[in-house]
């Protein structure tokens, strides 16, 4: 499987508009971040995890032509806004495009997207064909398993996909989702800055994490302006990464 960073950034995206800060001002790629998604495809099977803000972008900057489903890890804006854009893919398939997630999830799509679900429906709309997970579930070639975790108040799904597991928006993950993590190889983590948050992991509570994992690589997203790539990467422990929009991993 082929993973590919979409976007890495927090729900403001990087830069933040109007900020001078040395992450904002960066002129390097890596300190320029979309929000967060990422692409997984086989040979003959592509999903995108969370459709962003930047979801046309994200398309159109991997030149990504086909896509077999969306799977959301929860409702908040940064991870859904993006659903509307899938139509292209409707016209090129034929069909309606399958969305996975948990069923507060989809109820919540089904309001902010109520458009497309209405009786009487307009022309040039998308059409997808919403799915509640609550256990293994299969697209194509790949074996999605969700693994439910803390995101503040909130519970959300992350994915384990064979030796490769995403896990975004997290304050918490119950030791029952730690031993489905049990043995994965590649994880990627949110990591969102070096100071607490309240619904987030900081970069600190997500190595710890990492630490009790114990995969072979941990790879973090969904960092804020206030981590610069370079001097951030600096204060990680061996074997845990910052990711980078369009980061390529093989797994």
């Amino acid at each position: 499987m082929r993973v590919t960073f979409l976007g890495t950034g927090t729900s403001r995206g990087i830069p933040v508009i109007g900020c001078t800060c040395a992450t904002c001002s960066s002129q390097h790629p890596f300190n320029h971040r979309l929000r967060a998604s990422v692409l997984l495809k086989t040979a003959n099977s592509a999903v995108v995890i969370d459709t962003s803000v930047d979801f046309r972008t994200q398309m159109l900057r991997h030149r990504v032509r086909e896509l077999d489903a969306v799977v959301f890890t929860h409702h908040h804006v940064d991870h859904i806004l993006g659903l509307d854009d899938v139509y292209p893919f409707n016209v090129r398939s034929g069909k309606p495009l399958p969305v996975y997630g948990r069923r507060e999830t989809l109820e919540e799509v089904q309001t902010t997207f109520r458009y497309l679900f209405s009786e009487h429906r307009y022309p040039g709309v998308p059409q997808v064909e919403l799915n509640v997970v609550s256990d293994v579930f299969q697209v194509g070639q790949l074996s999605i398993e969700p693994v439910e975790v803390a995101h503040g108040k909130l519970l959300i799904n992350g994915y384990r996909i064979g030796n490769f597991a995403y896990i975004t928006d997290v304050s918490g993950i119950p030791e029952a989702s730690v031993r489905k993590l049990t043995g994965v190889e590649y994880l990627v983590l949110g990591g969102l800055r070096f100071r607490p948050h309240v619904s987030h992991f900081s970069i600190s509570q997500a190595v710890e994490m990492a630490r009790r994992i114990e995969p072979r690589h941990t790879f973090l997203v969904h960092m804020s302006h206030e981590v610069e790539h370079f001097d951030a990467s600096r204060k990680l422990p061996a074997g845990v990464a910052l990711a980078y929009d369009g980061l390529v991993l093989e797994v």
